[in-house]
């Protein structure tokens, strides 16, 4: 859950819980999930303290007190730092994301994460406020705690000289696409830092959750957007040309980057500028043609490239490469935005029919994690596509009938 970038200073954390003040409530919304964000003053360090805040209160609930010991710093970035903590009441361990607020705005990620639920994306617990001895006031979402990223496990495999097992790409990247289907479909929210360091895995389970939602956002058609946005090498290249009305597809972009880095063990696109990013794009893809390039961005004039003819996919790959993965590689990464796949199109593609099999397992033999658990992104879905989604077997242990 670490971006890069220095740390925000640490606030002031004391078991002192007092209620928010009436400029501080403007930073709320509504408090649908128990949070009603109470305000905590206190010295400026954050690990070895206490913190305690209270939630519940509303709709004649009881008041409760929770308290967490803040453990280590596990994350830090231009956002600010993210913590490792231990709920004192019922001993679960926690992340607490803490970021600078602006007292003038509602915090997006915040709005954002209060309304997803999905068992691939991460969830909020509740939240609370903090100020500093300068009165900075900082927002700390508590989270679930999921101990490793996919980052970290590229890296043991790279570090070992090893390949990961394809039965573990083809379940980290289906889970992305799940995680992917339902923000895009039911709350059209694009996540736009889709990249290994955002995606969590439970190293037992083998359960994904995309997190860090800093930079996600409704996209609302006709409504420009900032197209500096998304870490390099996982970039679409519309927003390398600037684009500013661009859509969901550039998550279906970053996704195609993160299982050719599963698959090849290293970045695909590893450009050191956005320039040289688009090189390495063209170098493997070809130089984008007049009609691709108005696809991206038609307000971009300025093109002067070199005539580079696409490298084929199977050479980019090593020869034994399945070629379902080459093939869902291509579809993914397109010039053209609307010719890549949706989520949900991705997610019924035949490299994943391995984990739709009866008997399908993880390597020791445990169930694999939840894969089926489609929910509203399902309705108005050609039934068709329904029946490749959800395996028979699945449907018939669910009692499953489609969604009208």
């Amino acid at each position: 859950m670490a971006a890069l970038g220095p740390a925000a200073p640490p606030d002031s954390l004391t078991s002192n819980s007092k209620p928010p003040t009436q400029q501080q409530h403007s930073t709320t919304m509504s408090d649908d999930k128990e949070m009603a964000p109470a305000v905590i003053q206190g010295n400026d360090q954050v690990t070895g303290h206490i913190i305690s805040t209270t939630i519940g209160g509303k709709n004649g609930e009881p008041k409760q007190t929770i308290s967490y010991m803040a453990e280590r710093v596990v994350g830090t970035g231009s956002f600010g730092i993210v913590f490792q903590a231990k709920c004192l009441e019922t001993g679960e361990t926690v992340a607490i994301k803490k970021v600078l607020q602006d007292r003038r705005y509602k915090n997006r990620e915040l709005q954002l994460m209060r309304l997803l639920d999905h068992s691939n994306v991460i969830s909020l617990k509740h939240c609370f406020f903090s100020t500093t001895s300068k009165n900075e006031l900082f927002l700390n979402l508590v989270m679930d705690f999921v101990p490793e990223s996919l980052y970290r496990v590229l890296k043991h495999y790279s570090t070992m000289n090893q390949r990961m097992p394809l039965i573990y790409i083809k379940l980290y990247t289906y889970q992305i696409f799940c995680g992917l289907a339902y923000i895009h479909a039911v709350h059209g929210v694009c996540h736009r830092d889709i990249k290994p360091q955002n995606l969590l895995v439970d190293p037992l389970t083998h359960q994904l959750k995309i997190c860090d939602f800093g930079s996600a956002k409704a996209l609302v058609k006709g409504e420009p957007n900032i197209s500096y946005i998304c870490s390099r090498y996982y970039r679409a290249p519309e927003l390398i040309f600037g684009a500013t009305e661009y859509t969901s597809s550039i998550d279906i972009w970053s996704t195609g980057c993160v299982l050719a880095e599963l698959l090849l063990g290293q970045p695909l696109f590893p450009g050191e500028n956005a320039v040289d990013q688009l090189v390495e794009i063209i170098k493997v893809l070809g130089t984008p043609t007049r009609e691709e390039i108005r696809c991206m961005n038609p307000n971009y004039t300025d093109f002067r490239f070199p005539q580079i003819k696409a490298h084929p996919w199977h050479k980019v790959f090593h020869k034994r490469m399945p070629p379902e993965a080459i093939d869902l590689a291509s579809r993914l990464l397109q010039y053209s935005p609307s010719l890549r796949c949706t989520a949900l199109e991705a997610c019924v593609h035949p490299f994943f029919d391995e984990l739709r099999e009866p008997n399908a397992r993880l390597p020791n033999g445990r169930p694999l994690p939840p894969l089926f658990n489609f929910k509203q992104e399902l309705v108005g879905v050609p039934s068709e596509l329904i029946n490749r989604l959800i395996p028979e077997h699945v449907r018939r242990q669910m009692g499953f009938s489609l969604p009208g």
